[in-house]
């Protein structure tokens, strides 16, 4: 089941256990999707678009001075989690050389294409400065 399928299949869900919150979050997003022109949105995709309305929610709890918003909460748990800092290092021990790059910072790109952008940059750049 693809991502689209399964938050398709949690507004049905929530809006039979009558749950406000979270059905008007994931209409938000289901209206999102069609707003991008596909039909069917790949997984990578869908997940720009949560990430782009995240972004934008964060945006605007920082200009009302929210602490914490439902709405937000529904979208984070389509997110896939992180990596650590741990696995970023033991990954990059393992698959890059750092002595292959003029400036380590460079390495980033490979970093960042194999997490597929879930990693925060700061954080890969803070470990590759220590290395």
């Amino acid at each position: 089941m693809s991502l689209q399928e399964k938050i398709k299949a949690d507004l049905k869900e929530s809006m039979l256990a009558r749950d406000e919150a979270r059905t008007s979050a994931l209409r938000v997003l289901i209206g999102e999707f069609q707003r991008q022109g596909l039909k069917i949105l790949s997984d990578p995709e869908v997940l720009a678009v949560i990430r782009k309305l995240i972004k934008s929610e964060n945006e605007t709890m920082t200009r009302s001075g929210a602490t914490q918003s439902p709405y937000l909460d529904v979208l984070e748990g389509y997110m896939p989690k992180a990596p650590g800092e741990a696995e970023i290092r033991a990954w990059i021990a393992a698959n890059i050389n750092i002595a292959d790059y003029p400036n380590k910072v460079q390495a980033m790109k490979p970093i960042m294409a194999h997490f597929g952008g879930l990693a925060e940059g700061n954080l890969v750049r803070s470990i590759l400065e220590s290395l």
